[in-house]
């Protein structure tokens, strides 16, 4: 029996921080989902595989290896690939690449699995709708493009990623039509997900909100 958390929201909403401290202060196994797609689009970027060329991604997709380690690094086919998966490349790349079924597909069958059995919390587009649909709580972590691309800024500029406000405000609005827009899976509000707008809020006071609606639900 597995319990199971499922926040989703658009890019830069904070999904990542706030999923990581409450999994660290409820004891939950933290999946990042984003980070699975950024792999094979990473990996895909590495081979010069082109988003139509479906046998080629279907090779990538049999052979990869995605490891999370529990210090928040991402492993790809050995490689640790923490900081490169949040590069400007995969930025561009990652939407697209998340669109396509056979990937998706992929995806799903691995995310799933890592949640068999645990108490998991996972981030996400589509984890309420699609992923896990069931989930025991789900949450739709939202913020405005600006407070978005400021937080992006914060974080690239943590991990030494130069990058303009212009730059990630444009990249955060064009990734918001694309994953809306999208046939498979779109970015949406499950019905029965609690919507909260973080524009205005700290970390703690976010943190805090999602850990009082997990444990109205959660018993340990």
């Amino acid at each position: 029996m597995s319990f199971v958390v499922a926040i989703d929201g658009p890019a830069g909403a904070g999904k990542g921080t706030i999923t990581k401290e409450v999994a660290e202060k409820l004891n939950l196994v933290n999946v990042d989902t984003g980070a699975t797609f950024r792999c094979v689009a990473l990996n895909m970027i590495k081979e010069n595989v082109g988003l139509d060329e479906e046998e080629k991604i279907e090779k990538i997709l049999e052979k990869i290896n995605i490891e999370m380690k529990s210090n928040g690094e991402i492993f790809l086919n050995g490689e640790n690939v923490t900081k490169k998966i949040r590069e400007n490349d995969v930025n561009n790349f990652v939407s697209p690449v998340s669109t396509i079924q056979i990937v998706r597909n992929k995806l799903l069958e691995i995310q799933r699995k890592i949640a068999e059995g645990k108490d998991v919390i996972m981030e996400g587009r589509d984890i309420g709708t699609t992923v896990f649909p069931n989930a025991d709580v789900k949450i739709y972590l939202d913020a405005t493009p600006e407070e978005r691309a400021k937080r992006r800024m914060l974080q690239n500029k943590e991990k030494g990623i130069e990058t303009s406000y212009e730059e990630v405000l444009e990249n955060i609005k064009d990734r918001d039509k694309r994953d809306s827009t999208r046939k498979v899976s779109p970015l949406k509000k499950a019905e029965d997900a609690i919507y909260i707008d973080s524009s205005d809020m700290t970390i703690d006071e976010v943190v805090n909100k999602v850990i009082t609606l997990i444990k109205e639900k959660y018993k340990k």
